[in-house]
């Protein structure tokens, strides 16, 4: 009888790729390359970069620096009925190995749509207590960061469930970060990212791992899920590829406040932020969790607070970097105060397959206007065109500090042609 991770990786490697894949692939590569230029403009890129420069990189500590660097800016795209962040943990793993090997063209694309399907499955299966303490791109990244490299080292089914299986258990990651701002999150997936290249490289070795790492009695759902949904593992999709059913961010903030934000927006030119008496966002359990937060001190706090990314988008009516700075943190914390987030049981029920909010609000005179975003900006069904898409790789790498991203955009955009992708020296550089 085979293992979850056998059949995860027949079940990966026995469907087709088509041209439509491909192109998807391209994107959702260029959104995080962009995202890694991007993050070296932050505090903590800062930090990662000096501290890359101070020893000797191989492949597995550029992927976790690359990795950690795509992650910081809250930009990067997502997988929406996982809550598995798949490009930072996929993508860094794929310019690394590429760079190392001399690996290019299509098989870097393909390695992604099979990193993507592998963190997604796992993520679906967890079960929703699991996100509750743990964040899942941290525990199933290392799954999809594995799948990638098995992939491009040209890995045999075996040797890739053992490289599943070593994977899996470097999973980690808690979401205790979150009460005090700390930097961890970023490290959950540069970690991702590097565990899966160590363990691929040394199951090509021969280096064995747990064959139950899922399923085990001492295994990964048995460590980490209270309620897990195993069989998702190997269950049939609506899609072929999960990769069509990855989420890219157009607002850099944590994606829980995205359906708010949506929401706010589509009444914001109508409200006189002057004359409110209160807010009220409906939405569901997990974005209560993670961001319920009315006071927000930090930037990075701001990006984790559905309150203060409501009054931002109500005030400004737009969301971009600088709705998250201290000025804009100022001109909006009286409104956040007034705002209440409740859990709605329509929204709870479509979570994970969906996430939605309502925001209502009420002015002082008592007239009320309020909007729903039952999807948000960005998921597949309201994907970004190719041309938003592109104007985003290049406003992120902007602010990265390039200065003239067309060179790179076109490059990752040509690697289904032949084309080599950007060396991870160009965005490991401190610009």
């Amino acid at each position: 009888m085979q293992t979850l991770s056998q059949g995860l990786v027949k079940l990966i490697r026995g469907q087709t790729i088509e041209s439509t894949d491909i192109d998807k692939a391209s994107l959702l590569m260029l959104d995080a390359v962009a995202n890694s230029f991007a993050g070296r403009n932050s505090e903590a890129g800062r930090k990662l970069l000096d501290w890359g420069h101070d020893r000797p990189m191989d492949a597995g500590r550029e992927a976790f620096v690359m990795g950690a660097l795509a992650h910081i800016l809250e930009v990067d795209d997502i997988h929406r009925a996982s809550v598995v962040h798949t490009g930072c943990v996929t993508v860094p793993v794929i310019l690394s190995l590429a760079a190392s090997h001399g690996i290019s063209g299509k098989l870097l694309l393909k390695s992604l749509i099979f990193g993507v399907e592998a963190a997604s499955r796992v993520g679906m299966a967890v079960g929703p207590d699991h996100y509750k303490v743990w964040h899942n791109t941290a525990t199933c990244g290392p799954y999809g960061s594995a799948m990638a490299a098995a992939t491009l080292l040209e890995l045999g089914n075996t040797a890739t469930m053992h490289a599943l299986g070593n994977a899996g258990t470097q999973s980690s990651g808690f979401w205790e970060f979150l009460r005090t701002g700390a930097m961890s999150k970023h490290l959950h997936a540069g970690r991702a990212a590097e565990a899966g290249i160590l363990a691929a490289e040394l199951a090509k070795l021969d280096f064995t791992g747990p064959p139950e790492i899922l399923e085990g009695p001492k295994g990964f759902f048995s460590a980490t899920c209270l309620n897990p949904n195993p069989a998702a593992v190997l269950q049939k999709s609506d899609s072929i590829w999960q990769i069509h059913d990855t989420s890219l961010k157009p607002w850099p903030s944590c994606r829980h406040t995205h359906p708010a934000i949506d929401a706010a927006l589509r009444i914001a030119g109508k409200v006189d932020i002057q004359n409110i008496a209160y807010v009220l966002v409906k939405t569901y359990w997990a974005a209560l969790d993670v961001c319920d937060r009315p006071i927000v001190n930090s930037a990075y706090g701001a990006k984790f607070s559905i309150q203060h990314c409501v009054a931002a988008a109500l005030h400004f009516g737009r969301i971009e970097f600088s709705s998250f700075d201290d000025t804009a943190r100022r001109n909006v914390s009286e409104c956040a105060l007034k705002i209440k987030i409740v859990c709605d049981d329509s929204y709870n029920r479509e979570y994970p397959a969906a996430w939605g909010a309502e925001v209502t609000v009420k002015n002082i005179n008592g007239q009320e206007i309020s909007a729903t975003a039952p999807l948000c900006k960005g998921d597949p069904e309201a994907f970004l065109s190719e041309e938003e898409i592109i104007e985003k790789a290049y406003q992120l790498m902007r602010f990265g500090g390039i200065e003239k991203p067309t060179g790179i955009i076109d490059q990752v955009l040509g690697i289904s042609s032949g084309k080599t992708a950007p060396h991870p020296a160009l965005i490991l550089s401190k610009g």
